[in-house]
């Protein structure tokens, strides 16, 4: 953690909306002024697309059926708590970007599935946000979390996560419902040792639960929507959360724990923007008085 250059971390697995959060964060950074530097979780995968293709073959060769993006092998986990560590201490650090489709590759001027050089943050941020699989990885070799000011998980409930990646990848990168699910059950040893564990470290966890019925996710013709949906808010430490606030301003969410306030699915922004605006204030100031 660092007063004068703070972090902020979102984290959940591949379909879990982090990148709905992104879009909240931003919007609450345009409004209120603060220049963040930015990571995308993709650009730390050790592999392009090429490459990791062969490395899971290799791996297969080898014994090891079960090797994906979520585990330490294709990702350089020492390379993100290095950024984390640099950033904390100087206001500074590099990234990259995973070029994933050919809109990304006009903008970055490299091909689908490629990695850009390597670049240092723009210089006077205010904080720096990551966003991606692995923003609060503790293990024997490395501890992400311990650098990062807010945390926040998003983890739907697993069904609805499955939900979310089969039509997300079927309708965006053309994949197979049965390539996808095999996808997911590769994924499952790294997802249960190295991506649930994280949302005991975040300070915010949003988990979305569907009030539809979603017992098989290969068969959903569609996504539930936000207003088919609830979303559970946990506070790792509640104190300092007005809850009373929070209730009045989200009509029709309850207390189910101390810690812990349900909400309808279609308020999850506002629910962000109540949340987050403060602690985002509160984190520049103490910037500010530190510098």
């Amino acid at each position: 953690m660092s007063t004068k250059h703070p972090i902020i971390s979102v984290t959940g697995s591949s379909g879990a909306g982090t990148s709905t959060v992104k879009h909240t964060f931003e919007q609450i950074f345009l409004r209120e002024g603060v220049t963040a530097a930015k990571i995308e979780g993709d650009a730390f995968h050790r592999y392009d697309r090429a490459a990791m293709k062969q490395a899971m073959i290799d791996a297969g060769k080898n014994g090891n059926h079960h090797f994906s993006h979520f585990g330490p092998e294709a990702n350089l986990f020492e390379e993100i708590e290095a950024v984390f560590k640099e950033y904390g201490e100087t206001g500074n650090g590099k990234t990259r970007h995973y070029v994933h489709d050919d809109e990304e590759a006009e903008l970055y001027g490299s091909p689908p599935g490629t990695f850009t050089e390597w670049e240092y943050f723009p210089e006077g941020t205010d904080v720096l946000f990551y966003e991606g699989l692995h923003g609060a990885v503790v293990s024997d070799k490395v501890n992400i979390a311990q650098y990062a000011d807010l945390t926040i998980g998003v983890t739907p409930v697993i069904n609805l996560e499955w939900i979310q990646k089969i039509h997300r990848d079927s309708k965006d990168r053309g994949y197979a419902t049965e390539v996808i699910t095999d996808t997911i059950l590769r994924r499952m040893p790294d997802y249960i040792n190295y991506i649930c564990p994280q949302f005991s470290q975040t300070d915010v966890n949003f988990q979305r639960v569907p009030t539809v019925d979603t017992s098989n996710p290969a068969v959903a013709r569609w996504i539930p929507t936000a207003d088919e949906s609830l979303v559970v808010i946990r506070f790792k430490d509640p104190s300092g959360i007005d809850f009373s606030y929070l209730q009045s301003m989200l009509h029709d969410s309850f207390m189910s724990r101390a810690n812990s306030i349900v909400i309808p699915g279609g308020k999850m922004d506002l629910a962000m923007q109540l949340i987050f605006t403060p602690l985002i204030h509160r984190l520049i100031e103490r910037k500010r008085r530190a510098c």
